[in-house]
């Protein structure tokens, strides 16, 4: 879908509730390739954490503050209603971009690196995102596989989750409170 400020294109991951427009989602996970440096949507009532998946990094200004670097190994949260600019280092990127409507929830994201089996207590509506590897989903049955960019959507109604990774893997976890 195209990009609120007409400057490019995002993958939507997921969206709440599901038939929500960009002025009235609660939530919002979304994926973006970026080749350009530019100025940011502006997102009125909204909270961001941005991630960068793939590429250099980018830094980021908002609000006039300093600028931030982010790279895969950092993350960055900001108010999506202030003024943000971004300047790419070294070439195009690819971000994982997380809002929440700060008067109806909020989120918390994690990067979390793994080997073999583990268990994830359900507490909240909550995101996996694959970055890098590949999971099965073994708990709740039926097992499905996934794959880097793929994520799965579970909620308090599945209490515990098994995820099993044959190799180093990665996950982004994003819960929504």
């Amino acid at each position: 879908m195209p990009w609120k400020n007409g400057m490019g294109s995002t993958t939507e991951i997921a969206i709440h509730p599901a038939d929500a427009k960009l002025d009235d989602f609660v939530w919002r996970v979304s994926m973006a390739q970026v080749a350009s440096d530019g100025p940011f949507s502006s997102f009125a009532a909204i909270d961001r954490t941005l991630l960068v998946l793939e590429g250099n990094g980018i830094d980021l200004s908002v609000a006039g503050e300093a600028d931030v670097r982010i790279d895969r190994e950092t993350m960055h949260a900001f108010p999506g209603d202030q003024p943000t600019s971004a300047r790419l280092v070294e070439g195009p990127i690819v971000d994982l971009n997380v809002m929440s409507r700060r008067t109806a929830v909020t989120h918390d994201v994690r990067r979390i690196k793994f080997t073999q089996s583990q268990d994830f207590m359900i507490s909240a509506q909550t995101i996996f995102v694959v970055e890098q590897g590949e999971i099965e989903v073994v708990a709740p049955a039926p097992a499905v596989f996934l794959r880097a960019r793929d994520a799965v959507i579970v909620d308090t109604s599945t209490p515990k989750l098994t995820l099993k990774a044959s190799e180093a893997t990665q996950v982004i976890a994003i819960q929504f409170r």
